[in-house]
């Protein structure tokens, strides 16, 4: 803002840059969106106004985030009912109406100067837009979930997740394809409750779940918090299952010097040989045929490299040249089937070769399934069907979940979606899920009068019966059909267990990782619990026993670590060359740390106690 002879005159940016002065921003705004409405300047052109900043923003610039709305003038929307008609018999389209002002793209900066009323009905003197549709509040993710008005907004962002990482048909030419990880469900269904987001960007032609019965019960306490329990009737008939495919991929490499990598089956000569037990499965040219059964450790592809370095070149009296094993081989915890091979070239004309694998995916105890509602359960336990819980139809649950999942998370949306799914597969239509639609009051009194046309409870609750006894539960329970995504974190993909296996150089302490053999993780916390149980001992096994103890030589005199002498047969401090040293047990980490306090000219001295 700016004094201009005893007037106030305000700053105008365009992109962040400034442009000038106005005097009278209110009339210079109306002015820019006026010029804007009769195509004068570009659509794409957004002005805000911010009298308590004093500037005024002018925004042209690419990747802003912009929504349509109805202009209202005078009160009244200019998109008529005459107009809708009009569109929707295709006499005039999306384009007509934004070049003739009746709609226009608002971004988040001029949303700030705008008056938008929801519902026509909202509409005041000073109105500015109204919503094209009030469901388009939220983004495309959210409206593919049905009722999400009716659940916490934290779960919305959970929801988001999970809808990425479900799976199901992700691609119709999946055969095809050689991604680094994919995931085929197998029997993918679109679901009973919808939205008009989902049908109108038509996702119903590759699915990513399936039409789970669910009710509301325990299960003996194994489907405690957010465990879900699932029956082996329904894993048996396909529920959840589903095809992982990983590609391994190898390239011959061309070095500078004229040498090359080569697909073939490494020689035993070759430096890193793996054994024979690796290349069994491996063709003459090198390379594993489709259908081969593979588990970790053995070669899919077979390659050799020159050495690393040019000196090694020169073999035996310079007759035979050096090289490499650089095969290719399925990675530690992984077995499945050779899915398919191709051949091909890079842009440079070396040859590629892709070799995809594939694994069956049953459920199982672990895995991670989720509703459209930022519900996630965890497979605690798979039950035989005759031991289930069952309602006098005859009808088995596919799924158990624990109810207190339900208030505690504002989940509502999940309720109604039991509700209408048990509507919509008794009288075999699809339901309409989508925000504000319809109040939720009136939602569940049509969905129960449409059970209490096929002779089921209004409210949804039926007596189940235990399959175990026989006997009727006492309580009604709440049961309905959700549709649930099954995600790719799976046990299978995530176990990792090791007894002996490789360390690190430098610290002599178990590698990290499932890719390196690692162990498990013993951390802090784990600590703690066993401090708090006073088990020092199982601690100290933990800790040094069981990862990197090491005996060191101490000296009794100056507290420095010594070294035994092989030749004179005698242990030696090489401080003050005596010889009375005592063996200690030390973690090899703690000698690592000593030996850098002493690189940094401090001599640390361990004192000895008898």
């Amino acid at each position: 803002m700016a004094k201009k002879s005893g007037q106030i005159s305000y700053y105008v940016y365009i992109n962040g840059r400034i442009l000038g002065k106005v005097d009278k921003p209110e009339e210079f705004v109306a002015e820019v969106r006026d010029a804007r409405r009769k195509g004068l300047v570009s659509g794409e052109v957004n002005v805000a106004y911010y009298p308590n900043l004093g500037v005024v923003n002018i925004n042209t610039d690419r990747g802003r985030l912009r929504k349509p709305y109805i202009i209202v003038e005078n009160g009244k929307p200019k998109l008529t009912a005459d107009i809708i008609a009009k569109v929707k018999s295709n006499e005039l389209n999306f384009n007509y109406l934004l070049r003739n002002s009746i709609i226009e793209y608002l971004d988040s900066e001029e949303e700030e100067n705008a008056l938008v009323a929801l519902y026509e009905s909202d509409i005041t003197g000073k109105t500015t837009h109204l919503e094209v549709d009030i469901a388009s509040i939220f983004g495309f993710t959210i409206n593919t979930s049905p009722y999400p008005e009716h659940n916490s907004l934290a779960r919305h962002a959970m929801l988001a997740n999970f809808t990425k990482q479900a799976e199901g048909l992700y691609a119709a030419n999946f055969n095809q394809r050689f991604d680094s990880r994919a995931y085929m469900l197998f029997y993918p269904q679109r679901p009973i409750v919808t939205t008009g987001a989902y049908d109108n960007v038509n996702i119903k032609s590759h699915p990513s779940g399936q039409n789970f019965v669910v009710a509301l019960s325990t299960f003996y306490g194994y489907n405690m918090a957010d465990a879900i329990v699932l029956s082996k009737g329904s894993v048996d008939r396909g529920v959840g299952r589903s095809m992982f495919y990983k590609t391994y991929a190898d390239e011959e490499r061309r070095y500078p010097g004229g040498q090359k990598d080569k697909f073939k089956l490494p020689p035993p000569t070759a430096e890193g040989y793996m054994g024979e037990h690796v290349y069994s499965k491996l063709s003459d040219d090198g390379i594993i045929e489709p259908e081969m059964d593979v588990i970790d450790g053995e070669a899919l592809i077979g390659k050799v490299a020159p050495p690393r370095f040019l000196e090694e070149n020169i073999g035996t009296g310079g007759l035979e040249e050096k090289m490499r094993d650089d095969s290719v081989v399925l990675k530690t915890g992984e077995k499945g089937v050779v899915d398919s091979v191709i051949f091909t070239e890079s842009t440079g004309a070396t040859k590629i070769v892709k070799v995809r694998i594939r694994s069956l995916r049953i459920p199982e105890n672990g895995d991670k399934f989720a509703s459209r509602h930022g519900q996630k359960g965890v497979t605690a336990l798979i039950v035989p069907q005759e031991d289930m819980p069952f309602t006098a139809d005859g009808i088995v649950p596919d799924l158990l979940l624990n109810p207190h999942s339900i208030p505690t998370r504002l989940t509502f949306g999940h309720l109604l979606e039991m509700l209408g799914g048990k509507a919509g597969a008794v009288s075999g239509k699809i339901v309409d899920g989508t925000a504000f639609v319809e109040e939720g009051t009136k939602r569940i009194a049509n969905y129960g009068k449409t059970l209490e046309n096929y002779g089921f409870e209004r409210l949804g609750n039926e007596t189940l019966y235990d399959g175990m006894t026989g006997r009727p539960f006492k309580a009604q329970v709440f049961n309905g059909v959700v549709y649930y995504n099954r995600l790719y974190h799976m046990v299978s993909n995530k176990i990792q267990v090791r007894s002996r296996g490789k360390v690190q150089i430098l610290t002599h302490q178990p590698t990290e990782g499932k890719a390196r053999q690692g162990a498990l993780r013993f951390g802090e916390m784990e600590r703690d619990a066993l401090i708090g149980y006073g088990a020092s001992l199982l601690l100290k096994e933990r800790l040094l026993d069981q990862s990197d103890k090491t005996t060191v030589l101490i000296c009794r005199q100056c507290g420095s670590i010594g070294y035994y002498d092989y030749i004179k047969k005698v242990a030696v401090c090489p401080i003050d060359k005596g010889s009375d040293l005592v063996e200690v047990d030390i973690s090899y980490a703690f000698k690592v740390l000593l030996d850098e306090i002493r690189s940094l000219h401090i001599m640390p001295s361990i004192k000895l106690n008898e």
